[in-house]
């Protein structure tokens, strides 16, 4: 095994986080809970099998924080109440059991929401109709609808949501740490990006004032959550609905938003993009995650973006990833970390796994339970 693999399977700590080796399964969507939101036996046996296939660290799907906007599909798992929290606790203590943490990751879908069992609309920065069609692998159809500009009542709303998931997350659920989705374009991307937040007071104009909610819900969690767990932010330039996105200033931005939620006391930061290796803008340069070890020193960086690869998540690793997060490479090689041990080839991803619905397959928990 070479320098680089030693690196990437060697153990890590993030703010007392002690992780076994520095791979994570990355946050997917899979829209196998209840109705009601409650997590599944499928579920149960499908991040069980990351655990037990070595992985450091699982973190869930996006799981929505309240009972009003924040649900994004039908079937997604949320942290919106006592009940939910209650039925991750068996999950997380199968993971500890074998030997890996778990962080919850809390997500807000705003104006992308295409099944919300609360709200007849959604709300958003203002009422911009988002680009695209709906997911139909999330059960979706047609174009989204068009939000409603949410006010400052509500927005107090969501990050209460937020502050209160998290600590049904750690106090009752047992997660290790909590991840606040701040990217691919739901609620709190929404503010941070220009084209979707056109608004005139505190929270709109420059990116210094569009990264306010993601310091606001950042500051609050931390406070709530105190010393139990780490507190962290997930942050991307594209979006599930705008893939080939970009921030408008460059580096300007990087250096904005990365320099804002690192002095808001971020434990990490979950940098995703397609191919996490490539330069963060059109004009070459840097890479997202060498812009968010630059302009955040000393925040520990997890990487996402196509890392299935050895070799690429080496150089990312050499770049300033401190974790480096695996979804496609996850789903098809649930024992990945092994295999690198034992300087095997990962298997290739089904984009089947996915299809029509992406639930989860009694196929993929199959090939978990005879490799």
């Amino acid at each position: 095994m070479n320098d680089s693999l030693n690196q990437i399977l060697s153990a890590t700590d993030i703010k007392g986080a002690k992780l076994r080796n520095r791979l994570a399964v990355a946050p997917m969507t899979r829209v196998s809970a209840t109705p009601e939101g409650a997590p599944t036996q499928a579920m149960h046996d499908y991040y069980l099998r990351f655990a037990r296939g070595g992985f450091g660290l699982v973190i869930t799907e996006g799981l929505y924080t309240d009972g009003a906007f924040s649900q994004g599909y039908l079937n997604q798992p949320g942290l919106a109440d006592d009940e939910q929290a209650r039925g991750w606790a068996p999950i997380t203590a199968a993971l500890h059991e074998q030997g890996a943490l778990a962080f919850a990751q809390l997500m807000h879908a705003g104006a992308l929401s295409q099944g919300n069992r609360f709200r007849s609309h959604g709300v958003a920065p203002s009422a911009v109709q988002p680009k695209g069609q709906q997911m139909t692998f999330y059960y979706g159809k047609g174009e989204y609808a068009v939000p409603h500009e949410i006010g400052e009542e509500e927005i107090a709303q969501v990050v209460q949501g937020f502050v209160d998931s998290a600590v049904r997350a750690v106090g009752i659920a047992g997660f290790d740490g909590i991840e606040i989705h701040g990217a691919n374009g739901y609620l709190l991307d929404q503010f941070l990006t220009a084209h979707t937040n056109l608004r005139t007071d505190r929270w709109g104009g420059p990116v210094e004032q569009r990264v306010g909610l993601l310091v606001e819900v950042l500051t609050a969690v931390k406070a709530a959550v105190g010393d139990q767990a780490p507190v962290g932010i997930r942050i991307s330039q594209g979006k599930v609905n705008d893939f080939t996105n970009k921030w408008p200033g460059g580096e300007h931005d990087a250096q904005a938003i990365f320099g804002a939620l690192a002095r808001a006391g971020a434990d990490f930061i979950h940098v995703t993009e397609f191919e996490a290796w490539q330069p963060a803008f059109t004009d070459g340069g840097d890479s997202l995650v060498a812009l968010a070890r630059k302009h955040a020193p000393g925040v520990p960086i997890i990487a996402n973006g196509g890392l299935h690869d050895a070799q690429r998540a080496g150089q990312v690793r050499a770049a300033g990833a401190d974790v480096l997060a695996l979804g496609r490479g996850a789903l098809a090689n649930p024992d990945m970390p092994g295999l690198w041990q034992r300087g095997l080839a990962p298997r290739a991803f089904d984009s089947g796994i996915l299809g029509p619905i992406a639930d989860i397959k009694k196929s993929e928990l199959a090939l978990a339970a005879t490799d």
